[in-house]
This record gives structure tokens, C-alpha cells and sequence, in this order.
């Protein structure tokens, strides 16, 4: 797998994301330790808010920046995200008001929710292989669980020699290194948009959407989305509540569970691409999610449990299955964007998928903490465990194998007639007129020129 590092342009771009990830690591450790400064006790509320405001730039900055990117130089879109991060993190330690931390850390994530989508959206036009771009989507996965486990404990080492303001110093470096080496990375040129997107803002801004619910298979993958939030909200949310109330651990194994989590979603990121290349994206990504449901199920038989030394190391397995689960529905996640969004859109369509996607965890977040919480730790299973199971139920649905079919072949050409589009339409060059319509062939054909499949 780690042949792909072997193209420079990638090896660059990855290198930028992996330094920006822990960047962005140390930032949330030392956030909380500057909310506990400036609020005390309301530390926890705080944080809350300042979590919340991010999955708002998110929801909200993705598809605005989606809406313009095709005009504007990619490189430097992503240089200026990085450079607005590494500005918010420079002010971050000066800041001694709670509205102050908002703003900025909407300003930080409003520049990630550029980044992001921009990035994912490159990277197939620089691996055009299919193998290739697997892999890659492979080594993201596992670039986001290795800084979920290295982050902590790089931040732990260094509080032990340096106060917490300087974890934004370094969360500022880290932005600086990756803008360095975005400037470094020649990124081929995007395609020429043979059909311009037309109509105003907001029907720019909600393209990607669009395309999300023309599209069988996306539409199957927003339900995918919601599953997956169920999960790991689960885990992010709960799992200090299990090992110190449920278990009666101490807060020093909370890390273990997280890790083992990450584990699981690391094992099978690792398996994916040779998995991938002999077993369908729709077959992966639909029993990954079935397989959450069946994780909820034996999380449920453990939290009706009262006692038993057993139900640590069953909590870690379970855990661990929901990682794996998860990644076998997000790591073809990019395969399929890339088949069903042609090249001119193929922005639009990460950005969407960024912003639906936070939409979901913006759901699943509060009401696992808060149906654990307020009903206890087995209503918020039966409850997450409802949403994973109907939405996987759902996306098996509406992402039927026949179409299933036909996406997995990414560049099989296509024979379909337009009724609707005038005869100089620059998507028609090359097309036959037939009667009232023109013909043509091609491969993509997933967009808002073909909202249907054939």
C-alpha cells in the first residue's frame, strides 16, 4: 500500500494532511485545557458549544465553498485554508473570553471545511488509477485513526515540559508545514467544465446536494452517513461513561477503549484495498453497515449485564468491531463519489458529501449524550442502534444491484439520448441527432445533466 507514496505529488499532499490531522489534535487537547482556564466548572458546556459551532461550519461553509471552487486556483484555495487555520491558532492562547474561543474556532473549522473537500477532490485527479486511489483512500483512513491515538499522547509528552499554550504554537507550525507543502506539490489541472453549472448562489451552493439525491447510490450513501454517525457517536460520546460509571475503570483506560476503536477501523483499512479489488464497493459498504446494527445488538446484551470481569475485554471487542465496521463503509466512500460525480463536479460532490455527512453527527453527537444521560447508557443504544439498523436497511434500498452494476464500472461508456438540451449545447459536441433528441455515449453520466440511470 505504501507504493502510492512513491508519486510525489501525493506523497506531498499527504504528508500536508497527516501534519495538519495532529496539527489539529493538539489544538483540541489544548482547547480544552483553555476552556477549563477561562470558564472553570462550565468548561464541559464550553467545549460543547465550541464543538457544535464546528459541525455549523461544516454544514454550512462545505457546500458555499463547493459552489465556488471550480473558479478558483485549487493550490491556493487550500494554502489560504491553511493559512487562515495557522492565523486562528496564533490568537488561540490570547484569547480570556468564551466568545472570543467561538469565533476563532468557527474561523478554524470554517477554513478545514475549505480544505478538506478541495483535498479529497484533487487527490483522484493526481491518482487517475483506480488501484492507486484506492490505496490512497486507504492510508487516509488510517491517517485519521493513527492521529486519534498518536495526537493524545504526542500532547501528554509535551505538557509534561511545556504549558498548553504552546500546543497551539505547534498546531500553528503544523498548518504553516502544510501549506509549505501544498505550495510544493504540482497538482494537474483541473477539466474543463463542458457544461457550466448555471443559476444563482444558492443553486450553485446546493449543486453537490442535488446530485446527492438524484443519484441512486448517493442517496444510498446519505443513509450510510447516518449509520455510521450512530456509531461513532456511541463511542466518542459514551465511552468515558462506560469504563468509569459502567465498568468502574479509571480515567486512564478511557484512552484504551478509544484506541481499541481505532484499531479495529486501522485493521481493515489496511485489508480494504486488496478486498476491493475482488468484492464490489455496494456489498463492502452495505454489510460494514449491517454489521453496525449486529455490534449495537451486543453492545445492548453487555450493557444489560450488572457484573462480570468479562465485560471489559467485551467492551474492547465491541469497540473494536464498531472501528472496523465504520471503515469498511467509509474507506470506498471516495471510489464512489469518484464513479457517480463527473470530473466538473467532482468538488461539488466532496463538498456535499463533507457537509451531509457532519450534518448526521451533528444529530447522533447530542442525542447519544443525551439519551445517555438523561434515560441511561441502554435507552441510547436501543436508540442508536434503531438508526444504524434503519438506515442500513434503507441504503440497501435505495442503492439496488443493477445499478450497483453498472458504478462499478467506472468508465463504461453509456448510450442515452437528451431531449431537453439545445442544439448548441457544449455538452452535445460529438452527440447524433435523433428526432426531437441527441444521442451520445460516455461515462459519466451521474449529474444534474442525467439525474436518472438509464
Amino acid at each position: 500500500m505504501l507504493a502510492v507514496l512513491r508519486n510525489r505529488t501525493y506523497r506531498h499532499l499527504f504528508a500536508a494532511q497527516v501534519i495538519a490531522l495532529v496539527g489539529t489534535g493538539l489544538a483540541t487537547v489544548a482547547l480544552g485545557l483553555l476552556a477549563y482556564d477561562i470558564a472553570g466548572a462550565d468548561a464541559g458546556s464550553v467545549l460543547g458549544t465550541a464543538l457544535a459551532i464546528k459541525m455549523v461550519a461544516y454544514v454550512l461553509i462545505a457546500p458555499a465553498i463547493g459552489a465556488i471552487a471550480d473558479r478558483l486556483p485549487r493550490r491556493a484555495l487550500m494554502v489560504t485554508a491553511d493559512l487562515t487555520r495557522a492565523a486562528a491558532a496564533l490568537f488561540l492562547p490570547f484569547v480570556d473570553q468564551v466568545w472570543q474561543v467561538y469565533l476563532l474556532v468557527f474561523l478554524l473549522q470554517s477554513a478545514s471545511a475549505a480544505f478538506t473537500p478541495t483535498f479529497q477532490a484533487v487527490v483522484p485527479d493526481v491518482l487517475p488509477e483506480e488501484r492507486d486511489y484506492t490505496q490512497a483512500l486507504s492510508m487516509s483512513r488510517l491517517a485519521y485513526d493513527l492521529e486519534s491515538l498518536f495526537s493524545p499522547a504526542l500532547a501528554a509528552a509535551l505538557l509534561s515540559v511545556i504549558t498548553y499554550n504552546w500546543l497551539f504554537t505547534g498546531t500553528m507550525l503544523g498548518f504553516l508545514a502544510s501549506a509549505a507543502l501544498v505550495v510544493s506539490a504540482v497538482l494537474p489541472k483541473p477539466v474543463a467544465a463542458t457544461a457550466a453549472r448555471t443559476g444563482g448562489a444558492y443553486a450553485k451552493a446546493t449543486a453537490g446536494t442535488r446530485l446527492f439525491f438524484a443519484v441512486p447510490q448517493l442517496r444510498a450513501l446519505l443513509a450510510l452517513n447516518l449509520a455510521v454517525a450512530a456509531a461513532s457517536a456511541m463511542v466518542t460520546v459514551n465511552s468515558v461513561v462506560y469504563v468509569r460509571d459502567f465498568l468502574g475503570l479509571s480515567a486512564g483506560v478511557v484512552p484504551v477503549a478509544l484506541g481499541a476503536y481505532g484499531a479495529g477501523s486501522m485493521v481493515l483499512a489496511l485489508l480494504l484495498p486488496r478486498v476491493l479489488e475482488k468484492v464490489p464497493d455496494r456489498a463492502v459498504m452495505l454489510r460494514g453497515a449491517l454489521l453496525l446494527a449486529l455490534v449495537f445488538a451486543s453492545l445492548g446484551a453487555i450493557t444489560a449485564a450488572s457484573r462480570g470481569s468479562w465485560r471489559w475485554p467485551a467492551l474492547l471487542a465491541v469497540w473494536a468491531a464498531f472501528g472496523a465496521a465504520c471503515s469498511m463503509v467509509l474507506t470506498p466512500t471516495g471510489r464512489l463519489i469518484r464513479r457517480s460525480a463527473p470530473e466538473r463536479e467532482r468538488t461539488a460532490a466532496f463538498a456535499a458529501q463533507f457537509s451531509l455527512s457532519h450534518s448526521c453527527w451533528l444529530l447522533t453527537y447530542p442525542l447519544a449524550g443525551w439519551l445517555g444521560a438523561k434515560t441511561g447508557l441502554q435507552a441510547a443504544v436501543i436508540a442508536l442502534g434503531g438508526i444504524a439498523l434503519t438506515a442500513s436497511l434503507l441504503a440497501a434500498r435505495l442503492w439496488p444491484a443493477p445499478v450497483a452494476a453498472v458504478v462499478e464500472q467506472e468508465h463504461a461508456d453509456v448510450e442515452h439520448e437528451h431531449t431537453d438540451l439545445h442544439a448548441g449545447h457544449p455538452h452535445l459536441v460529438g452527440a447524433t441527432q435523433v428526432g426531437v433528441g441527441w444521442r451520445h455515449r460516455h461515462g459519466h453520466y451521474a449529474d444534474a445533466l442525467h439525474p436518472a440511470h438509464p
